[in-house]
């Protein structure tokens, strides 16, 4: 995992402002990236498209200050002037307890060819998935997290059903992919049992496995695979506990309040 950059000021809506005219403090359908952009030369079409989805620009008590474009808040030059977004794992675990894992696909402009959990993405600064308080923003991450099963790994709604998401926890990180692309999210953790079929998108998705707890710990001890930096710091700090619990305790995890920082 690379290292982090240490925040030098707070993040607050005046602060984000005033630092990035390419926030929109309106909810926005999408923010146009150009075809000429510099930045996106030489990355596939489809991922440029999604580079104009719009993310949920936070300050850093996860309290919404408006929207800008995925490429606007996953560039390291802004990431290191302190803009920061929403974004949601989902653990999805199977009748046996494996979980699903996916290997990100070549094509995917940040962290590809890694592994990590069953589906991360983002949140839309769209009505139905933003949301200030805590109770409606888990409401929009679980919409999301719909929405993204179906488009990464073709999951149907019907059968990761709303209220079967499990609201764990929030963290708060910063990593960089690789020296103009990185994260910095508040991440809300989602757990859910649900026997799927499941067909990868290979835009998106480049190979899935189900593991147990055993073989996921094996994967780490082998150096020709990587894995994303969110992903690791769940697994080092918390995940394994919370896999123990899965049938039997997970609710005494459920629902936390505090942000976790990790940064």
């Amino acid at each position: 995992m690379g290292s982090t950059t240490t925040q030098t000021q707070t993040i607050t809506a005046e602060n984000v402002i005033r630092l990035f005219p390419d926030v929109d403090t309106h909810l926005a359908t999408s923010h146009k990236v150009p075809t000429n952009d510099d930045n996106l030369q030489g990355y596939d079409e489809e991922q440029i498209r999604l580079m104009e989805e719009v993310c949920i620009v936070l300050d850093e008590n996860d309290v919404p200050i408006g929207s800008a474009s995925k490429k606007v808040c996953h560039l390291m030059t802004n990431i290191n002037e302190g803009l920061l977004h929403r974004a949601f794992s989902v653990f999805l675990f199977d009748s046996k307890n494996r979980l699903l894992l996916q290997q990100r696909a070549s094509e995917k402009i940040t962290f590809p060819n890694m592994w990590t959990n069953t589906c991360c993405s983002h949140p839309l600064g769209v009505p139905g998935e933003t949301g200030d308080e805590l109770e409606a923003a888990v409401q929009g991450v679980r919409r999301a997290a719909q929405r993204k099963l179906d488009q990464e790994l073709g999951i149907k709604a019907k059968g990761v059903p709303l209220d079967d998401f499990r609201f764990l926890t929030r963290i708060h990180y910063k990593a960089p992919s690789d020296g103009k692309w990185g994260e910095h999210e508040i991440d809300y953790i989602l757990f859910i049992k649900a026997n799927v079929d499941h067909t990868p998108n290979p835009n998106e998705v480049r190979d899935t496995r189900y593991v147990s707890e055993a073989e996921l710990k094996r994967m780490f001890q082998d150096d020709s695979l990587k894995f994303t930096p969110w992903f690791k710091l769940i697994c080092e700090s918390m995940l394994f506990e919370w896999w123990e619990h899965l049938d039997q305790g997970l609710e005494k995890y459920a629902g936390e309040s505090k942000i976790r920082r990790m940064i």
